[in-house]
């Protein structure tokens, strides 16, 4: 709207912009905290069955001569088993343990026993989190353009301190998974809103930088879990210092100004206006209220006002042979990145060696990935670096599968790279995905992505329990599935500085030599835009608003 005719003249990212800009920052470092501090929270430890008259508090180390004595020995793993003992002549399976302490303290699986039978609900768990991860994402996007982005972000800080405390103090192994999963709500709608108003606030030859840097931070946070962690070894300690730095979000109500975008859209010009000029004071621009009224004015009447127009579907999207193709690819792009971005971020304490180490790896390498996305994406193509990003994540993880268990520093290797090829492509994909879709459909085909996307981070952490089985199964499910879509990708047509398809029948032809193709033309309702849609930056060629975006991100 006019607010764009005014960010020209405020400076795409002054002083204000910056310094707003950084606070809304920080929430990723909590997202961060919340999505993956369930891998020490949830880590399961070395344990075997109590034997019977031995003290609850013994140590989990024995002779080889005792262990075969009270262990039945478990060929698959390779060990002694961990949930049976022998009772005479037979087997039995047990319900007291012993743990091992060393490396990662006092988890919820040693409180809750979340072991043998009851291993599977450490996937729950997991899974729980991520469904209000989603749900989250639709409930505060949704809130955020109807109450505001403060209002929304203030209600989604609350809850989100609220019930991490609870989940500390939770008294059993439910409550603290139903906490956890308004938690993963809370923490997507506080995230969420910090993304989008830090978007909205920036011009749009800032806007890709913008939508990067955030994801920095996030890495940092990623690291910072492994320190708190291997400081705090009790789960509970550790879950109050990953909730407590929320209640300073609490304070960015008398910090933070509304989106101007936000005030405008609900004609509340005046309060837009004084948070312009408190922006042009800070940034040394002066703006008269004459001429920030011509701008508003300008950019008011720039807007489409064509209520006839319609707009398509998701399922045309299945209509037409060209348009279900590229779809599915996609779709399946989106659930292949997921679910191995959050697999193997969930899976380190399965690599072998020290989980604290791996852990900082698998966060730390994702700096030079989101860098390396945003030098080259621009350079390259999004093709070749989607592609070449999951054939390169596929192959290295396949690798690992050839490669001896007591190579524990080759598989980590291994692994890294496949994390850093992921995240490479898991920045790349919602960029090329929403450049295929026509602009008739783009929003409904990123919010199809999206599911699927979430139902990959859903599924991963049953897939990581799989490793109980066989320890290599869920880099061989992760390696496959990166491979196959970075093979499928092929498929798709470049878009970087191509003309982006509007109607289905430009969609259906897009990528084909003959482009006459006869679709029913369906015109595109009015939309709010990212400025200079057909403009080389990946930002802002989309259709979205930024809240439908960071919705998108979110998953």
């Amino acid at each position: 709207m006019g607010f764009d005719d005014v960010l020209p003249v405020l400076g795409d990212f002054g002083k204000y912009q910056k310094r707003i800009y950084f606070l809304l920052c920080l929430p990723a470092i909590t997202s961060a905290f919340h999505k993956l501090g369930n891998v020490f929270l949830l880590a399961e430890p070395q344990y075997r069955c109590r034997r019977p008259d031995e003290p609850a508090d013994s140590l989990y180390d024995l002779s080889t001569s005792e262990l075969e004595k009270w262990y039945p020995f478990d060929s698959l793993q390779r060990t002694f088993s961990s949930c049976e003992i022998w009772s005479g002549n037979a087997t039995t399976t047990c319900s007291e343990f012993i743990y091992k302490h060393d490396d990662y303290g006092f988890t919820t699986t040693i409180e809750w026993n979340l072991t043998c039978e009851k291993a599977y609900l450490i996937a729950t768990c997991n899974s729980m989190f991520m469904v209000g991860v989603m749900l989250g994402s639709i409930i505060f996007g949704e809130t955020s353009d109807r109450w505001g982005r403060k209002m929304t972000f203030l209600v989604a800080s609350v809850m989100q301190v609220l019930f991490g405390v609870l989940a500390a103090f939770a008294p059993e192994f439910w409550t603290f998974a139903v906490s956890r999963m308004i938690l993963g709500a809370a923490a997507s709608g506080v995230f969420l809103v910090a993304y989008v108003m830090g978007l909205e606030m920036v011009g749009p030859s800032k806007r890709l930088i913008a939508g990067t840097v955030v994801f920095i931070f996030f890495s940092g946070g990623y690291v910072l879990i492994a320190l708190l962690a291997k400081l705090l070894p009790n789960w509970r300690h550790l879950q109050l210092a990953l909730s407590l730095p929320g209640v300073v979000f609490l304070f960015y109500w008398w910090f933070i100004p509304e989106s101007v975008r936000w005030l405008l859209s609900k004609n509340k010009v005046e309060e837009a206006k004084l948070v312009i000029q408190k922006c042009a004071k800070v940034n040394g621009v002066t703006i008269s209220d004459a001429k920030l009224d011509e701008l508003l004015k300008k950019g008011d009447e720039n807007k489409t006002k064509d209520d006839s127009q319609i707009t398509a579907s998701v399922l045309d999207l299945f209509k037409h042979s060209n348009l279900r193709k590229r779809s599915l690819i996609i779709f399946f792009d989106w659930c292949a990145n997921n679910i191995t971005y959050y697999g193997l971020s969930w899976n380190t304490n399965n690599l072998g060696g020290n989980p604290y180490l791996n852990f900082v790896i698998s966060g730390a390498v994702e700096t030079p990935a989101n860098i390396f996305t945003l030098l080259t994406l621009n350079r390259w193509g999004r093709k070749k670096i989607l592609c070449g990003s999951m054939i390169v994540a596929g192959s290295a993880l396949l690798l690992t599968i050839a490669t001896p268990l007591n190579w524990v520093w080759l598989i980590i290797t291994l692994a890294m790279i496949g994390k850093i090829s992921i995240t490479v492509s898991y920045g790349t994909v919602y960029i090329f995905s929403a450049e295929q879709f026509p602009t008739v459909v783009r929003n409904a085909g990123l919010g199809a992505s999206s599911t699927f996307a979430r139902l990959g981070s859903i599924m991963a952490p049953y897939i990581n329990v799989m490793a109980r089985i066989w320890q290599p199964f869920p880099l061989l499910v992760f390696g496959v599935l990166a491979f196959t879509g970075g093979v499928l990708s092929l498929l798709l047509p470049e878009t970087l500085n191509k003309k982006l398809p509007e109607t289905l029948a430009e969609g259906e032809a897009f990528g084909k030599k003959s482009k006459n193709v006869p679709l029913k033309s369906v015109q595109v309702l009015e939309l709010p835009v990212l400025a200079n849609e057909t403009e080389e930056s990946p930002s802002d060629a989309l259709l979205l608003t930024e809240t439908q975006k960071a919705a998108q991100l979110e998953s």
